[in-house]
């Protein structure tokens, strides 16, 4: 029998089930954008509309699961583990494709004639690719014996019990705090956003380099160039920097359950960073909206097109084909 869900369960639930409605429409509304806009289909978009995927895949699949686990169902060890392991996947991918777009941006400001013919659509298709590739590597490991199947057999053990091995599903019954710690986040989450720090100070120190030396110059195409490479520049890293601030803090919290398992962390603060790490899957599509000109074209041209009364489309169509001009 299912166990009655508690009013913070519910409540807990609602906020989740709130963060996917924003967050799966919001990101399908950017891949929408990149595909339909010639405008963006240059890598760095491309690069974005991948971030996209798996930010709908978050709303659309992690939250669910986040809520199946937290109601904890009876499952067997494997099946629990194949339920946690999405998230994993996801939050690399994240982590690859922002660390793409940051080399991307890199080299549009320091090879800028050279940039076309080294970044093609189809090394940005192999890279995205690769980013794929290594994201289920990473978030699939606990598939492959890097979990607490052992540590859970030996309490068993220890316990006489020698009933089917059924437990209560929760992620980290299932999930070992030292893949958590010393893998995931040792290696594939802090050293991918402290160099992505490095890359985005040296990309806004070449900019200003570059908009310096040519104040003087009479010609204003360069000028124009990297000012607009510096705008899109503070967007992007500012899509860095809210990924860093939802993420970090859970697992800051893995690491006090790992190196301290007498500290007892309140419930709440592991909720809010729940919350922090679903939301920023709805954070990345307003940033684009609000900072990002092409995509907010693009975005009112979708609406226009596809969501406006019939009767304002041809007139909304024609406005958006003259200011394309």
């Amino acid at each position: 029998m299912a166990h009655p869900i508690s009013a913070f369960q519910a409540a807990y639930i609602s906020i989740e089930v709130l963060i996917a409605l924003v967050s799966v429409p919001g990101n399908i509304l950017v891949i929408w954008a990149v595909k339909m806009n010639q405008a963006l289909r240059d890598a760095t978009f491309c690069f974005i509309a991948s971030l996209a995927v798996a930010d709908v895949a978050v709303g659309a699949l992690v939250i669910p699961l986040a809520i199946i686990i937290n109601i904890g169902p009876q499952t067997e060890f494997y099946t629990c583990l194949m339920v946690a392991c999405p998230v994993l996947i996801l939050t690399e991918s994240s982590i690859l494709a922002l660390l793409a777009i940051a080399v991307d941006r890199y080299l549009r400001v320091k090879i800028p004639v050279r940039y076309k013919s080294m970044v093609t659509p189809r090394r940005a298709a192999v890279a995205i690719a690769c980013c794929w590739i290594v994201s289920f590597l990473v978030g699939l490991t606990p598939m492959f014996g890097w979990n607490n199947l052992n540590k859970m057999r030996r309490t068993q053990e220890l316990n006489g019990s020698h009933t089917e091995f059924v437990i209560t599903c929760q992620f980290e019954t299932v999930i070992s705090m030292e893949y958590m710690v010393y893998f995931n986040f040792f290696v594939w989450v802090l050293p991918p956003l402290l160099l992505m720090l490095l890359i985005y100070l040296e990309v806004f120190n070449l900019i200003r380099k570059q908009l310096n030396k040519k104040v003087s110059s009479s010609s204003n195409d360069p000028q124009k160039y990297y000012g607009k490479e510096l705008k899109i520049a503070k967007s992007l890293a500012l899509v860095l920097f809210l990924f860093a601030l939802s993420w970090l803090p859970l697992h800051v919290l893995n690491c006090i359950t790992l190196f301290c398992p007498s500290c007892q962390t309140p419930h709440i603060l592991t909720y809010i960073a729940i919350f922090l790490t679903h939301g920023n899957s709805a954070m990345n599509p307003i940033v684009y909206a609000f900072r990002i000109k092409k995509f907010r074209t693009a975005f009112l041209q979708i609406w226009n097109q596809y969501f406006c009364c019939k009767t304002n489309k041809n007139a909304t169509s024609t406005t958006m084909a003259e200011t394309g001009n």
